[in-house]
């Protein structure tokens, strides 16, 4: 199944639990959207210049880095440490070793564009004192 939107053709996934609309784009489908609104550039041109990007903020991961697109968000190395973790078949306690995994945050300007006419939360004191409210008889 297939939708449009501002971003090109999206994918429904079926198992993707992540995301509550549950629609993906893939890398070839950006490279196209790209191609398609810069007519001026060649399709293996645009291709090229995804792929660097990727691989630049691949290469800076693996090195450390943190990677800011403002606006975008931040990607960023977090470290797990070693743990014992149990088989959840089992039951049977087994090692877990340490592991570097990434880690991306949203900028202030994405998540206002996602949260746009989304219900605006109320303050967290006020939240406390409505649910103060509700308890008392």
């Amino acid at each position: 199944m297939t939708a449009s939107s501002p971003f090109g053709n999206l994918r429904k996934r079926s198992n993707n639990k992540t995301f509550s609309l549950g629609w993906a784009m893939i890398k070839s489908e950006l490279i196209q959207r790209i191609s398609t609104s810069n007519p001026h550039l060649y399709h293996r041109d645009v291709e090229r210049i995804v792929n660097v990007i990727f691989d630049e903020i691949v290469e800076a991961l693996a090195r450390g880095d943190r990677v800011e697109l403002r606006g975008f968000g931040a990607f960023t190395v977090k470290h797990r440490a070693a743990r014992q973790g149990r088989n959840p078949r089992t039951g049977a306690q087994v090692s877990v070793a340490e592991k570097f995994v990434p880690f991306f945050k949203t900028g202030k300007e994405l998540r206002d564009k996602l949260n746009d006419g989304a219900a605006p939360k109320p303050p967290r004191s006020a939240a406390k004192t409505a649910k103060a409210d509700a308890r008392t008889p």
